[in-house]
């Protein structure tokens, strides 16, 4: 059955630059704090949703063409969003809940941890202080990031679809890809994450297949409210979105 949704998953939203790995909700849930834990069975099937390089081109841009006079947020929000509610539709039969990665619970929680499901999943590594042994920051906060063995750290995490009539029992789990795997490598690339993140350099902290193009990374450089100008959306839909 995972099969059978994974491939139909994958031909509705690979030709847009989106990834999908498939988990069970009990894989994520065994990592983390019960105030954290989805609210499914263990044998739950889930998949976690990535934007490739290929995403701006293959998809945000035909929607914002299409759909200039229609959005009224995040126009990356507003794609995606598009994009996995005609997913659903793929669905008939199967009841499809969708967690995006912007989303708060009422406690101001996330809805649900988008670099942790992306690692237990197999999709990419979650690298964080306690992979580095001799570790250099004192009393700094350090936070973590996933690499991805073939995008580095030129990809985002956007959703998780899960399938609560669909139980998984025998699925087996994948081991994500431990592309950083020096410790040298590792503090490198935590420092540059923390500390120097708007050089983006931590992207390329191993050689990558794909990388944003010049556009896209000066769109995602740009201040969220500046982004409509950047994509030629009527500025009437700029104040609509962020006041």
């Amino acid at each position: 059955m995972e099969r059978r949704v994974a491939e139909r998953l994958r031909g509705t939203l690979g030709p847009l630059g989106l990834e999908v790995h498939a988990l069970k909700v009990g894989w994520y849930n065994a990592v983390l704090q019960p105030a954290f834990h989805l609210p499914y069975p263990d044998d739950t099937l889930a998949f976690v949703v990535l934007s490739t390089p290929s995403m701006f081109d293959k998809a945000l841009k035909p929607f914002v063409s299409k759909e200039r006079l229609k959005i009224i947020r995040d126009p990356v929000d507003q794609c995606i969003s598009h994009h996995l509610s005609r997913v659903k539709e793929k669905f008939p039969d199967q009841r499809v809940d969708v967690m995006f990665d912007y989303e708060m619970l009422p406690s101001r929680k996330p809805k649900f941890l988008a670099q942790t499901a992306a690692h237990v999943a197999g999709a990419a590594y979650y690298y964080q202080r306690k992979d580095v042994k001799l570790d250099p920051w004192g009393k700094k906060k350090v936070f973590g990031v996933c690499i991805h063995p073939k995008y580095g750290g030129w990809f985002a995490i956007r959703a998780l679809l899960l399938f609560p009539d669909i139980q998984v029992p025998f699925l087996e789990q994948p081991a994500p890809v431990d592309c950083v795997s020096t410790e040298e490598k590792r503090i490198e690339l935590l420092e540059q994450f923390n500390f120097h993140w708007q050089d983006g350099r931590y992207r390329d902290i191993i050689e990558v297949k794909e990388r944003y193009s010049e556009e896209q990374k000066a769109y995602f450089a740009t201040p969220p409210a500046e982004r409509f100008r950047l994509l030629g959306l009527p500025q009437e839909a700029q104040r609509i979105a962020f006041h």
